[in-house]
């Protein structure tokens, strides 16, 4: 039987066998620790994600490669903390292009898993929007560049019957990449592959014509928090008290409209809605021009032409409170891909190398009343100052309405878990 031996996680004094993994001791007791790259069973620990940072006897580093031995202090749960490995997983968002709607792991992916549990409605750093390529020539698999984090799971985890490697890192620095070798990839079973799809924490490895995908709500990461320590308060139910209508003001800019769609699945709360609140300049009333100052607006989607500047730049002025609503507007959403592809090559694509049946109708359209085309999509907070992000593809209609209450009122409210999504 291993030595027990006492350390202390946030001033919480617990006793465990002496060597075993701080990773697995904290799960043990009920304290998160989120990590992308641990797996129990590989040993010596990866430690390539850097998520799990702790203070560790005063001192930072990652928790899934330090063993438990007497008199190991450990900090968990501060500010200061949580604060780092919120940037670190916003890092891993913004350099790699994690469109969620579009991909096929979405509902199952580790990484996204993560931007849950730690709250994260928008990243602090602009999209890099690398146009990496895509590697088609595995005969069982593609390899999307873009959306692997280098955790070098598949690396240490993916091997034929005969003990070789199937993938390993390529180049050095900033240009490492994951590599395939095509020749060990062509002997891998099914299943074998189906595993490298499932271990990696993206969607980066994909099998051919096998799916992932399974309704909302039976995905992996769909319903529950891993957080066992994590308690979410129920909104109250008690209505402000009614001394004059509040006015929002909505647009949909460079998105689909899912957004409103989604506004008006509120339902049965739409009464509350019609009697605490007026619409002004909204595609829901048709009004054109503000004609009064808004409490709060709302902007469905990004920027992708001039006209969509103008537009937030009049919300910004003439709203108390600007919200950006939905993944569109808080980064770019589906139509930032676009972004890693020069705008003249999307142009050539669209119109000048298009199927049409109209004699010259081959030419790219130009007239002064047209908005000019951006250079790629903006998100409105790279346009104008945002105050609030509701993230969702679209958002919830409990998200949104539980939002607006608050910002409008200060009703006290939480985002349940399985509220809070980027699909």
């Amino acid at each position: 039987m291993a030595n027990l031996v006492n350390i202390k996680i946030d001033g919480k004094n617990i006793q465990a066998p002496e060597g075993k993994n701080l990773m697995l001791v904290a799960r043990e007791n009920g304290i998160f620790i989120p990590s992308l790259c641990y797996y129990e069973h590989i040993e010596p620990p990866l430690g390539t994600c850097r998520t799990c940072t702790c203070k560790i006897n005063g001192k930072y580093g990652p928790a899934c490669t330090e063993k438990v031995h007497e008199g190991l202090t450990v900090e968990v749960d501060s500010a200061e903390l949580i604060d780092t490995r919120k940037a670190l997983v916003e890092m891993m968002f913004a350099e790699g292009n994690h469109i969620c709607p579009a991909c096929e792991k979405s509902g199952n992916c580790d990484l996204q898993h993560m931007g849950y549990e730690l709250g994260i409605a928008v990243t602090r750093f602009p999209h890099l929007f690398k146009d990496r390529i895509i590697d088609y020539k595995p005969s069982r698999m593609v390899m999307e560049h873009n959306r692997c984090i280098k955790c070098k799971r598949c690396v240490e985890e993916v091997f034929t019957d005969d003990g070789k490697r199937v993938f390993n890192y390529m180049n050095r620095g900033n240009e490492t990449f994951v590599g395939v070798d095509y020749i060990q990839e062509a002997k891998l079973s099914e299943a074998q592959a189906i595993n490298a799809m499932k271990i990696c924490p993206t969607g980066a490895i994909i099998v051919r014509g096998v799916s992932m995908t399974a309704p909302f709500g039976d995905r992996e990461f769909d319903q529950q928090s891993t957080q066992q320590k994590k308690v979410l308060k129920k909104p109250t139910l008690n209505r402000p008290a009614i001394t004059e209508k509040k006015i929002i003001a909505t647009v949909s800019l460079a998105g689909c409209f899912g957004c409103h769609m989604s506004m008006l699945d509120i339902d049965t709360e739409l009464l509350d809605v019609i009697e605490l609140v007026s619409f002004d300049k909204s595609p829901l009333t048709d009004f054109k021009q503000f004609t009064t100052r808004c409490h709060i607006g709302l902007v469905e989607g990004g920027c992708c032409n001039s006209e969509n500047v103008e537009t937030l730049r009049k919300f910004r002025e003439h709203c108390d409170i600007l919200v950006a609503l939905g993944e569109c507007s808080v980064w770019g959403g589906l139509p930032s891909m676009r972004n890693s592809i020069p705008l003249s090559e999307c142009l050539e694509e669209a119109y000048l190398n298009s199927v049409t049946n109209e004699p010259g109708g081959n030419i790219i359209p130009y007239h002064e009343d047209l908005p000019k085309i951006l250079d790629r999509v903006y998100a409105c907070n790279e346009i104008v100052k945002i105050d609030y992000y509701i993230p969702g593809c679209p958002p919830s209609a409990n998200h949104i309405w539980k939002a607006v209450k608050n910002l409008l009122w200060g009703e006290e409210y939480s985002i349940l878990y399985s509220e809070f999504k980027y699909d």
